[in-house]
C-alpha cells in the first residue's frame, strides 16, 4: 500500500502546480550561482517532504492507537470513507471549518513566518520556507493523510507513506521551480481532474482492503483463530500443594 502514496503524489503534483506554482516561481535566489540555485530549490522541495513525513508520523501514531484498540480493518474502511468525503466537500468549506476551529490565527502566524524566510535567499531559508509551505492548508495533503492513517507498519509506515507522497510531487514541482515555466492552463485543468479520480480509486482500495474479503495482498482476511491457538499453546496451570 505504500506505493499508493507515491502514485497519488505524482498525480497530485499537477494540483500542486495550480495551487503553489506561483510560490515555486517566486523563490528567492535567482541571481545565485547555478549550483546554489539548484541546491536551494531542491532544499525547498525537500522541506515540503520533511513536513509531510512528520505529519504522516502523527497520523501513524493515531492509526497505531486505533489498531491497538482492535479497529484495524475498521480503520482502513474509515480512511477510505474519509477520503471520499474530502473529495466530495469543496476545499473552500474545509477552509471555513478551519477558521471555525480558530486555526485562522495559527495560519496567519504561519504565513508571517513564511514571508520572513521568503525574503532571504540562503539555503537554510529556502529549506525552512519549504517546511512551512508544507503546513499550509491543502486538500491534497489532507487526502494523503487520510490514506496514511491506515498505512501498514504503524508510525513508520505512515511516515514512509507521506514521504513517498512528497517525493511523488517533487519531480514536477522541482522542474517548475528550476525552469520557471508553468504547465499550460488547458493541460493543468485537465490533469487536475485526475486528482479526485485517483483519490476515489485510492479510497475504494482502502475500503476493499478493510472489508477483509480474503483476496491475497488486496483484501486479506484477519485470522480469527489466533486467540484460540494461543490458548492451546498456553502451559497448563500447576497446582501447588502448599
Amino acid at each position: 500500500m505504500l506505493w499508493a502514496g507515491f502514485l497519488f503524489g505524482l498525480l497530485g503534483s499537477f494540483h500542486c502546480v495550480g495551487m503553489c506554482g506561483a510560490i515555486a516561481l517566486a523563490l528567492p535566489g535567482a541571481g545565485a550561482r547555478r549550483w546554489q540555485f539548484v541546491a536551494g530549490r531542491t532544499l525547498y522541495n525537500l522541506g515540503r517532504v520533511t513536513t509531510y513525513t512528520a505529519l504522516g508520523a502523527g497520523a501513524g501514531l493515531l492509526g497505531q492507537s486505533l489498531r491497538l484498540a482492535g479497529l484495524q480493518q475498521g480503520l482502513s474502511v474509515a480512511s477510505g470513507v474519509l477520503i471520499l468525503l474530502l473529495v466530495a466537500v469543496p476545499e473552500r468549506h474545509t477552509g471555513r471549518a478551519a477558521a471555525g476551529l480558530g486555526l485562522d490565527r495559527v495560519l496567519a502566524r504561519l504565513k508571517q513566518a513564511l514571508a520572513y524566510w521568503f525574503q532571504q535567499s540562503s539555503l537554510k531559508a529556502l529549506y525552512l520556507s519549504g517546511v512551512l509551505n508544507g503546513l499550509l492548508p491543502c486538500g491534497l495533503v489532507y487526502l494523503a493523510l487520510a490514506g496514511a492513517l491506515s498505512a501498514p507498519g504503524g508510525l513508520g509506515g505512515a511516515a514512509a507513506y507521506m514521504a513517498l507522497f512528497g517525493l511523488g510531487t517533487l519531480p514536477l514541482m522541482l522542474a517548475l521551480s528550476l525552469t520557471g515555466q508553468l504547465v499550460p492552463l488547458h493541460w493543468r485543468a485537465r490533469l487536475r481532474q485526475a486528482v479526485p479520480v485517483a483519490a476515489t480509486a485510492l479510497a475504494v482500495l482502502f475500503i476493499v482492503r478493510g472489508l477483509g474479503l480474503g483476496i491475497p495482498y488486496l483484501s486479506p482476511q484477519l485470522s480469527k483463530a489466533a486467540p484460540a491457538a494461543s490458548s492451546r499453546h498456553r502451559p497448563a496451570a500447576i497446582t501447588m500443594c502448599h
